[in-house]
């Protein structure tokens, strides 16, 4: 089997994290994969990149500007997608057309009709288009899986309390933070209910099942000033979210967070079954639960996630165990390019496919939607373009 020959394209941020993926996977089967290109805007962070993936890799990949001129190179045989999210599926469908398989990173696309764009290139060019999620392939989400769908440890799945309050006093005007492509919804698209909400929204996903409905409320209620070139900017990204989920189970979820409520800050994070609870201290409402996460169930000792685990573990076969810790990988950045990387190899299918990661996404816009509308949103409405008020503006800003 030859080596899946991979680019990375935009090397910043989260790139690093992905970085830290291939790095483990090349140490433990280094006949998967190769980097043999880096692409950045910013050429420099290309440049960057390529010189520490030449540390561990021993061949230092090539590195270009445009992902146009990287394409004619006709080497990338798979792209992983790590730029800001109104590049997403620019690139994409790039890539795509040259007949690349990518892996992108959340959210699959700006919109739900970009990414569905993406999708319909994917399948009729017959590339692998994956989302690069994460946080479901770690030990202790895997483990509250098992709980709650498969052990019967939990019972029947109820639903979920998972809100926070943590007060963030105003910035001094004279030290606002430097301004960052984030606080601008035009090319984010959003703000925690869709950036670090896609991983909660694929979370609660994978735990429950397909979404029904969705009520949402998401306001910014004070402004947020910032630093753009020596020039005063502001910070469009909502400050008070929240939300009620509707699962086609019958499973409510609460979700809930505002960093401007001052007095009295307080975090809940527990997802409930009919015979006990999993409630998770870290105080993370996005990307949990975490392996601290203790089980709760009457009569019993609490017991934290990361030491059931074993139990979870010793329940798998050798090819289930193989699938989802491969090398006994438990990172999640490198188990879904170790993913994506077999995927493209030998043609099997990912396990976070731009389907599922769409369905995961539509989640965070009926919110944004819902609270658009003031009405309970349908997932089935957000995904067939049927209620498009609150991306309307951005499809057209971006001519998707």
């Amino acid at each position: 089997m030859a080596k899946v020959q991979v680019a990375v394209v935009g090397c910043g941020g989260i790139a690093g994290a992905h970085q830290r993926g291939w790095k483990a996977i090349f140490e433990k089967e280094p006949e998967l994969a190769e980097i043999i290109a880096t692409c950045d805007a910013h050429r420099p962070s290309a440049e960057r990149y390529a010189d520490q993936v030449a540390e561990y890799q021993g061949r230092r990949p090539e590195v270009y500007a445009s992902v146009t001129e990287m394409l004619k190179s006709g080497r990338v045989q798979a792209a992983d997608v790590c730029t800001p999210h109104y590049l997403h599926h620019r690139v994409a469908l790039e890539c795509i057309a040259a007949g690349v398989a990518v892996q992108v990173e959340k959210p699959s696309g700006l919109t739900v009709k970009a990414t569905k764009k993406m999708i319909e290139a994917a399948a009729h060019a017959g590339v692998i288009l994956a989302t690069a999620e994460n946080v479901r392939r770690g030990p202790s989400q895997r483990t509250a899986w098992w709980l709650l769908n498969e052990s019967g440890q939990l019972g029947r799945a109820l639903g979920f309390f998972i809100q926070q309050v943590r007060y963030e006093a105003p910035a001094d005007p004279t030290k606002a933070p430097n301004w960052h492509w984030r606080a601008d919804r035009t090319l984010s698209a959003g703000g925690w209910v869709l950036d670090s909400g896609a991983h909660f929204m694929d979370t609660i996903r994978y735990l429950y099942g397909d979404v029904h409905s969705v009520y949402g409320r998401v306001q910014q209620l004070r402004p947020h000033p910032m630093q753009k070139q020596g020039l005063r900017a502001f910070d469009e990204q909502e400050d008070y979210f929240t939300a009620t989920i509707n699962f086609e189970s019958g499973v409510v979820g609460q979700w809930s967070r505002t960093s401007v409520f001052p007095g009295h800050d307080w975090v809940e994070c527990a997802i409930y079954g009919s015979a006990g609870a999993i409630v998770d201290p870290s105080g993370d409402i996005f990307h949990g639960p975490h392996g601290q996460a203790e089980v709760r169930i009457p009569g019993r000792e609490p017991q934290a996630l990361r030491d059931i685990y074993p139990q979870f573990l010793a329940t798998l076969s050798p090819e289930r165990r193989q699938r989802l810790f491969p090398h006994d990988f438990s990172d999640g950045f490198t188990l879904e390019c170790y993913d994506f990387a077999q995927a493209v190899a030998t043609g099997r299918e990912v396990e976070v496919s731009a389907e599922v990661g769409l369905k995961a996404k539509a989640i965070a816009f009926g919110i944004y939607e819902s609270a658009a509308t003031g009405q309970v949103v349908r997932l089935d409405d957000v995904l067939s373009g049927k209620i498009e008020v609150y991306q309307r503006w951005l499809n057209e800003k971006w001519g998707i």
